[in-house]
């Protein structure tokens, strides 16, 4: 960054940092006892959608290592498209192999990021829940290297709980870097993790 830059007040973006994801076990329990929300198991990597050759190989790629894990129990690692043209990659495991959803999710992006996607991914995402079925997502930006709880109402429409989602914030502060541009916490409507 230049003496100009700093005048200007231009600020350098900050650079993606996946091993950010691994925080997510720890924080999960933090989530719990704070909140009484607990593992789905169910994660997304969402990522502008891309045509072409390249990029199905990618996708084989990732779908076929992830798939390798003997593992694995439940359905495979499946593509899918939202209703806002964005691709989602999904991952499900049981609710209490978070870890291994975390290595899943920290996969993708890397093979996204190594076969030169990396500018095409959006963010990641964890599901959880409460004893209630309240669904709630921890969910990363994959250019900020930040997460951000997002807590849809249900049955209530397009409307999220942002006084649970300060909550969240709140007590996660010391377990994941938050996003602290709250005009960065992006609804994710419809995403297939929640």
């Amino acid at each position: 960054m230049g003496l100009l830059d700093i005048l200007l007040g231009r600020t350098k973006p900050a650079a993606p940092d996946l091993d950010q994801l691994f925080a997510l076990p720890s924080a999960a329990v933090t989530l719990e006892a704070a909140a009484g929300f607990t593992p789905t198991g169910q994660g997304a990597v969402c990522f502008a959608t891309v045509e072409g050759a390249a990029f199905e190989q990618t996708h084989r790629e990732v779908q076929a290592l992830l798939d390798a894990d003997t593992e694995r129990t439940g359905p495979p690692v499946r593509l899918l498209r939202d209703d806002h043209g964005y691709s989602w990659l999904v991952s499900q495991r049981a609710p209490d192999e978070l870890s291994l959803l975390v290595n899943d999710l920290h996969a993708v992006n890397s093979a996204m990021e190594v076969n030169g996607f990396g500018p095409q991914l959006l963010c990641s995402l964890a599901g959880f829940e409460n004893p209630d079925g309240r669904p709630l997502a921890l969910v990363y930006l994959y250019k900020r290297g930040t997460f951000y709880p997002f807590a849809p109402l249900p049955e209530r429409g397009q409307r999220r709980d942002s006084p649970l989602e300060l909550q969240v914030r709140a007590a996660l502060a010391d377990d994941l870097r938050i996003e602290p541009d709250l005009s960065r916490w992006f609804p994710v409507w419809g995403a297939p993790a929640l």
